[in-house]
């Protein structure tokens, strides 16, 4: 079982509860003299408190995304945060599926050289009887930094609200994507860096992977993103450095949209990198942005959009807007913003259509 997964946590609680009622049943049913029972007594209740311990700390862990996998808890991840990765050999990818619908990948792309997590959900659609020529828009989701892909599914409630949402015909039923945006554990704010070019594992590997296994429909016009805090940075920025592969973005939440100096010191690498620098420079691309924040939410603060707004005046890029009252910088925040930012992606994106495989 994988360190952050649902199933892991659920098997920790059942294990603790369990612990607890054996030493609820075996408390006065301990053979021996009395001095002799307190020691087993003892060892019962360090055990019941282990258990609930590591309950706290995997739950914990899964929320702020602190350890990725056991090889990073236990420290056995020797190879991955080198610039050329260790890993499966570069384009081989086997997906295998597991319990919540999800299927999952280790890839290394072919031209990053990095290796990391790539996670899939295909809409009901997708399966239908009928369907098999039909091709699906694809809606790539980024996590923020620390996190992992697993913090959409386990905190984020996706796809879930996705599929309530096509229901309705509010959103598009996407073939959703959830890779890693920081392979190996280091943070570029999805940029190309002089060791690490996870801006094109972002968007090159990774859709490459996604459009060689799935059906989809072609890029940009039917690729976006959607991105929370660090990832709502990348999906601001992405598009307007690959505009043949993504047709919009939305950013929920996003970091500072000039670029953090904290990931980035290099002025001018930030710079070039920031979603802020590239709305002036893109030309006439045909790009979409969403940007949605709350006005309580200093991380990401409302300004920053208007300031954003102003300079993609005359850019070409469409940009929408969304400022709630209330909210912080979170999972139940980015929630409520879900219908505006999937609905709109549906306007932007195109819908799921029959076509020659």
């Amino acid at each position: 079982m994988e360190l952050t997964s649902t199933t892991f946590l659920v098997t920790l609680i059942a294990v603790t509860a369990l612990t607890m009622l054996t030493a609820l049943l075996l408390w006065n049913r301990v053979p021996g003299p009395g001095w002799a029972r307190w020691p087993a007594r003892v060892l019962m209740l360090g055990l019941c408190q282990l258990t609930a311990i590591c309950v706290v700390a995997t739950w914990i862990n899964g929320s702020y995304g602190l350890y990725s996998s056991w090889d990073d808890l236990l420290g056995t991840d020797t190879g991955r945060n080198t610039g050329a990765m260790t890993g499966p050999p570069v384009g081989r990818a086997r997906f295998t599926e597991s319990g919540d619908g999800t299927r999952s990948t280790y890839f290394r792309g072919s031209h990053s050289k990095l290796a990391g997590q790539v996670t899939v959900w295909t809409p009901p659609e997708y399966a239908a009887p009928g369907a098999d020529r039909t091709r699906f828009p694809v809606l790539v989701l980024l996590h923020g930094y620390p996190g992992t892909p697993r913090t959409w599914i386990d905190l984020g409630d996706l796809p879930g609200q996705l599929t309530r949402l096509a229901g309705t015909g509010a959103a598009h039923p996407f073939v959703v994507v959830i890779p890693e945006i920081d392979p190996g554990g280091v943070n570029t704010d999805c940029s190309n860096t002089p060791d690490r070019r996870i801006a094109d594992w972002l968007a090159l590997d990774v859709p490459e992977l996604v459009a060689r296994n799935f059906r989809t429909l072609p890029s940009p016009g039917g690729w976006g993103l959607m991105g929370v805090s660090t990832g709502g940075f990348c999906a601001a920025k992405l598009p307007l450095q690959y505009p043949k592969v993504f047709r919009a973005g939305a950013a929920l939440d996003p970091d500072p949209l000039t670029g953090d100096p904290e990931v980035l010191p290099d002025r001018g690498l930030r710079e070039r990198n920031s979603p802020m620098w590239l709305v002036g420079h893109s030309g006439k691309t045909d790009v979409a942005l969403f940007l949605a924040t709350s006005a309580q939410d200093k991380d990401s603060p409302p300004g920053q959009l208007e300031d954003f707004g102003a300079a993609a005046a005359g850019s070409g890029v469409r940009v929408k807007t969304l400022v709630r009252p209330v909210g912080g910088h979170n999972f139940q925040t980015w929630i409520g913003m879900y219908p505006d930012a999937l609905g709109w992606l549906s306007t932007e994106l195109a819908p799921p259509s029959r076509g020659t495989l």
